[in-house]
């Protein structure tokens, strides 16, 4: 699978390119389909205005400079980086033209962990990974405000079928919904087997956070039985309808990470999953439109070892 993944190189990251109504910052969709045929062409001039998801969007292999993961979740880049391999035991990489199955390899383990308890915790023969990080981390071309430092992954709520996705459908193939169209509570899509794969992930001692969709959440606040520590972690964002987001927390062997405050240790199933479903978040109010685009990072807003990061061979 490995090799055929990389006989693909013409789709490398470039979805934002042909598809820029995608271009919802913070949650990029599971579902989002990568267009054949794009590539990303050479930047004509480089300055210190140059966005910095231009620079790292390019660079397809890690630098082995021995920092781990550098600054912030949506401020930073990743050095070492660790390829998930497009396919194991229990998992498969979807979307693989984007070149984002990168991590440190603390998020590398935590989802292989995860993956092998797909079986046991929710029945399924695996799980299909999301995007997690570029090579060098960074900012993405498309999508994401934060996998940029290689400590988040996306995991789909869809079951991993009981056979290998072909490259086209692995690139093609869309996740399933599980929020009904009121936003007000899960759709029929949604299982035990969802629940006990987002209940497992949250019980990983390594994972700090995990984000979806507030209707999500509702569910677990009202169908979780036994321990509910672990609902602690899961916590209620914009999107994530088709997915989940595992964030853990910096790992030994990354000096130069900048940590979130842990969560408080309150389940979070009271009024601030309350506001979630207010009027002024299911139904906001249309702003003026900007009148200038938003500020995109350039190398000046990162750590400073992130230029080691990108001059990196």
């Amino acid at each position: 699978m490995r090799r055929l993944v990389r006989t693909f190189p013409s789709c490398q990251r470039v979805m934002a390119l042909a598809l820029p109504l995608f271009l919802a910052a913070g949650a990029a969709a599971a579902q989002d389909v990568t267009p054949p045929g794009f590539k990303l062409p050479p930047l004509s001039a480089v300055s210190e205005a140059t966005p910095a998801k231009q620079l790292f969007g390019r660079k397809l292999t890690p630098a082995d400079l021995g920092l781990g993961s550098i600054g912030f979740y949506a401020k930073g880049c990743l050095s070492n980086g660790v390829e998930l391999p497009a396919d194991g035991p229990t998992w498969q990489v979807m979307r693989p033209s984007r070149n984002r199955a990168w991590g440190n390899a603390a998020i590398i383990r935590v989802v292989k962990n995860l993956a092998s308890k797909a079986p046991s915790v929710a029945g399924w023969p695996g799980i299909l990974i999301g995007d997690m990080a570029q090579p060098r981390g960074g900012p993405m071309i498309t999508g994401h405000a934060s996998h940029q430092i290689g400590l988040d992954a996306d995991v789909w709520l869809t079951p991993m079928p009981n056979r290998r996705l072909s490259v086209s459908e692995r690139e093609t193939m869309s996740a399933v919904m599980m929020v009904r169209p009121d936003r007000l509570d899960v759709s029929r899509n949604w299982t035990p087997g969802q629940m006990g794969l987002v209940r497992a992930a949250a019980q990983d001692p390594a994972v700090e956070r995990i984000f979806v969709n507030a209707a999500i959440k509702k569910a677990m606040c009202r169908d979780a039985t036994g321990d509910r520590s672990w609902l602690g972690k899961v916590r209620p964002i914009y999107g994530h309808d088709y997915h989940f987001h595992i964030r853990i927390t910096c790992p030994r062997g990354s000096p130069s990470c900048t940590p979130q405050k842990p969560p408080n240790g309150d389940e979070g199933c009271g009024k601030e999953l309350d506001y979630w479903f207010s009027d002024a978040v299911l139904h906001p109010k249309r702003g003026p439109k900007p009148t200038h685009p938003p500020r995109q990072l350039v190398m000046n807003d990162l750590p400073a070892a992130c230029r080691q990061v990108l001059a990196a061979p």
